[in-house]
């Protein structure tokens, strides 16, 4: 089941992915197709990961693994299997026919598990070395030395998806590059067996044309959601997700679009702003001066909109009925801010309310956060961090206790 009320209530089960091959398949000529900024090593990206993941369970989280629940679910449905072959290789865009059933043998005769790690590393052209070329098309795949693109970005379980109440929205990716993750998202939901009997309830579908990613959607209450209009994350998407959500989610009224800077350091709404505390917020200072925020509303058989032009505080505090605080990433030193946000600093993942996970490397924050009385449990982040996304991006709560 999932059950997601809240940014803060104490944490029970967490989907994460752990990283593996698909990091040693980046390269500098690679990185912008596949939006890293650099190449993690991946022995320490692992031993940091392992780190995070060990925290959690000390705190007495259940850690999944999205590549263990994808096995799984097509262990216990086999027929689906065929299904999820062609759309991953759909999804990868390979053109050639020949390479497309050739492909798709290679990965028919692997055993579950092992075609899912392999789809996720990408499939090179050293992998299929029976394969000749006997087209243009052919013989262009053959310049480029994968068959289907690694998926590095699969470490942000963030983003293809997100638990919302009982329910999730399952999001049409704004890159081409990422559309592959949610395939494997909904495999899960829908027929993993944790899953499939609790006939999770869908406010978003992979196939709309608008795309909308997990990283801008905060739960704020059971009746508020926030979600950021950002470079990833379409103002039509947050309005259809929102007519869905009213419909099904007996609680949730309101939903917050918040117009976030459309730049590569503001990605999602959680880089710039995530709940620590019951009125407590980190925020990039740079977010405040001229925030735009729109109110969306059930009315009736549709929804209302208008737009909002009090502080971001004082928004926060009227939808949570309580006064509201914001500490500011980095300080107020400029150098310390900009430096801190590029690593996350912003990006804390609440374990409880005031106990939230945060990167060791961000230490001006994270002072800043005890001394206003939040406990903050440091992870190591040197090789984690170079992929642009904090511990809020790499993990997917899928069950909290209700505040």
């Amino acid at each position: 089941m999932i059950s997601v009320y809240s940014e803060i209530g104490t944490l029970q089960t967490v989907l994460l992915h752990r990283p593996g091959r698909e990091l040693e398949n980046l390269t500098p000529a690679s990185l912008d197709r596949l939006l890293f900024d650099d190449i993690p090593y991946l022995k320490v990206a692992v031993e940091e990961h392992d780190y995070f993941a060990e925290v959690l369970r000390k705190e007495g989280v259940e850690v999944l693994y999205i590549t263990d629940l994808v096995g799984e679910a097509l262990e216990a449905n086999p027929e689906v299997k065929p299904t999820f072959i062609k759309r991953f290789i759909d999804e990868a865009q390979v053109k050639s026919d020949k390479l497309r059933k050739k492909l798709t043998e290679h990965l028919e005769n692997m055993p579950v598990k092992k075609m899912v790690a392999a789809m996720i590393e990408g499939i090179r052209t050293k992998d299929l070395p029976s394969f000749h070329e006997n087209s243009i098309m052919d013989m262009l795949e053959l310049e480029y030395p994968f068959y289907t693109d690694p998926m590095p970005n699969i470490l942000f379980q963030r983003d293809p998806f997100a638990s919302i109440g009982r329910g999730a929205s399952l999001h049409r990716m704004h890159t081409w590059i990422r559309h592959r993750e949610s395939i494997f998202s909904e495999y899960v939901l829908r027929y993993h067996p944790r899953f499939k009997k609790s006939k999770i309830p869908f406010y978003y579908s992979r196939n709309e044309g608008e795309s909308i990613e997990g990283g801008d959607i905060l739960v704020l209450n059971e009746k508020t959601l926030a979600i950021g209009i950002s470079a990833r994350t379409n103002p039509y998407a947050i309005e259809k997700l929102a007519r869905k959500v009213f419909k099904h989610e007996e609680g949730i009224e309101t939903v917050l679009a918040m117009n976030i800077p459309k730049t590569r350091a503001f990605m999602h709404l959680d880089t710039v702003l995530t709940q620590v505390d019951y009125g407590m917020f980190t925020v990039h200072p740079n977010i405040l001066k001229g925030l735009t925020i729109f109110e969306i509303r059930r009315d009736q058989d549709d929804i209302s909109i208008r737009k909002i032009s009090e502080p971001l505080e004082e928004t926060l505090s009227k939808h949570l009925k309580r006064p509201v605080e914001l500490i500011h990433c980095g300080g107020d030193d400029v150098v310390h801010s900009e430096r801190e946000q590029w690593s996350d600093g912003a990006n804390t993942l609440a374990l409880a309310p005031g106990k939230v996970v945060a990167y060791s490397r961000n230490h001006v924050t994270n002072k800043l956060m005890r001394d206003k009385g939040v406990e903050v449990i440091e992870i190591p982040s040197s090789e984690l961090s170079r992929g642009r996304g904090g511990p809020r991006c790499m993990s997917m709560p899928i069950v909290r206790k209700p505040l």
